[in-house]
């Protein structure tokens, strides 16, 4: 780092990916730090800067001592250990070490104590939210939200029949025929364990799974204008039921709520939808297999007279982008959903369910709110 752009840094002021710090004599604190970029997309100390932006004046002696802790803490002190880069600056007023600490890729780090800690603005703050834990395990890939067991939804809350059918359908064979026990088989489709069904298991094939995952549906409204209308709109429902349940009322909602196009069909014919149908069903599977089960909160469906927003909680898993996903790039937030729902819903995999519904129909933008937690899609209307 030239000495000119340390500057013009610092005259900005610190930020969510730099930090200034006069000097440092407490290695847990510098952990600390250290701990919270790497949780945070990595940032930059930089050490012998004043909080009001003035030079520390730390001589050759410091950098030495400085070196020493920043090894210590970052070898010792995170976990798991992280690799520092640093760097001495020589300025008028004397030298300033800047330690990069790039972002990790082994998330949650902790320090010493166990503690996790990430950026909030310029500051830092420690995770105490089970649901912000349990999130930051999920983007490393250790933990999944459809894998967590469904508290209070046992064997005997499971729909035996439905169950029985998709079974016999799927491989061939009858439940009543089968040696291995009902108990047995769900664990060894990653539905169940101990008796419990996981959040999968529950949402596919439970008889009402909402009596105990009450926020896990959808919530539709269509609206007569262009904005929410608490007062008045045109229709309301709570989508509840398995999740092919939820999907077909999910499409019957819209498609009851959109308008109709003669195009060349006669006049006796219920025309075609506005907005095609393979569309609806792609953002639709897409919404129910991929939005984020950590999250206690139902997937928003609004229909206004100008356009669709389809709401799901969780922003994009890990590195995706809006740009990449349209590109057919994928990351699979639940494996168990996702390895079930093209045997019960229409969907494809591969990644592709936004590039088919997009080469359908353009019309169609994408909002990620990290901040909010939540994806947005929008689907104009004609």
């Amino acid at each position: 780092m030239e000495a000119s752009e340390l500057i013009e840094i610092i005259s900005r002021d610190e930020d969510s990916i730099h930090q200034f710090k006069a000097n440092f004599n407490n290695v847990n604190s510098l952990a600390a730090e250290m701990v919270a970029f790497s949780n945070s997309g990595g940032g930059q100390i930089f050490i012998g800067v004043n909080n009001d932006g003035s030079i520390a004046a730390l001589k050759r002696e410091d950098m030495g001592r400085l070196n020493q802790l920043v090894s210590n803490a970052s070898s010792q002190l995170v976990r798991p250990p992280v690799n520092p880069i640093t760097e001495n600056i020589k300025l008028a007023d004397g030298l300033v070490m800047v330690v990069t600490i790039l972002d990790g890729i082994s998330k949650p780090y902790m320090d010493n104590n166990g503690a996790i800690w990430v950026k909030s603005g310029s500051d830092k703050r420690k995770v105490t939210s089970r649901e912000e834990i349990q999130r930051m395990y999920q983007s490393a890939g250790l933990i999944h939200g459809d894998e967590i067991l469904a508290a209070g939804i046992t064997l005997a809350d499971l729909d035996f029949d439905y169950f029985s059918d998709f079974f016999a359908k799927e491989y061939n064979e009858s439940i009543e025929n089968n040696e291995i026990a009902i108990t047995r088989l769900l664990e060894n489709m990653n539905l169940s364990k101990n008796g419990t069904l996981n959040i999968a298991g529950a949402l596919l094939f439970s008889r009402s799974p909402q009596f105990r995952l009450p926020l896990f549906i959808i919530k539709a409204v269509a609206y007569q204008g262009v904005i929410i209308d608490e007062s008045h709109y045109l229709d309301s429902q709570d989508l509840t039921g398995k999740m092919a349940d939820i999907f077909q009322k999910a499409l019957n909602f819209i498609s009851n709520n959109l308008q109709r196009i003669q195009k060349d069909r006669s006049v006796n014919s219920t025309g075609e939808l506005e907005i095609p149908r393979i569309v609806l069903e792609e953002l639709l599977v897409n919404a129910l297999i991929h939005r984020d089960y950590f999250v206690s909160a139902p997937i928003r469906l609004f229909i206004f007279s100008d356009r669709i927003d389809l709401i799901s909680p969780g922003h994009l898993p890990n590195n995706l982008t809006i740009e990449n996903i349209k590109k057919g790039v994928s990351n699979i937030r639940n494996p168990i959903l996702a390895s079930f729902a093209s045997k019960i819903l229409p969907y494809r995999g591969l990644g592709n369910g936004i590039r088919r519904a997009l080469q359908a129909y353009p019309n169609i933008s994408f909002l990620e709110d990290k901040e909010g937690n939540l994806f947005k899609i929008t689907i104009g209307r004609k």
